[in-house]
């Protein structure tokens, strides 16, 4: 399992965050109880299966949902 942080466009609302943190969850290799998805910083921390999903994967669930990723890395 890999650590994966991402910083996220500023975000406006706690919906937002609600959504990213879904969008998050359903990329298949994500650890659904590590998500986080911290408003204040708007960074999104996650474990993930990096035989299952890479950080592009992860990356791409967020910009699929209308949110920019400015940074992606693995920790």
């Amino acid at each position: 399992m890999k650590k994966a942080v991402l910083q996220l466009e500023t975000l406006a609302c706690p919906t937002c965050m609600q959504k990213i943190t879904g969008a998050l969850k359903s990329v298949p290799g994500v650890d659904q109880d590590s998500v986080r998805v911290l408003f204040n910083a708007s960074k999104a921390k996650l474990t993930f299966d990096e035989t299952v999903a890479d950080i592009k994967d992860i990356s791409q669930a967020v910009v699929h949902i209308g949110y920019d990723v400015l940074k992606a890395s693995i920790q």
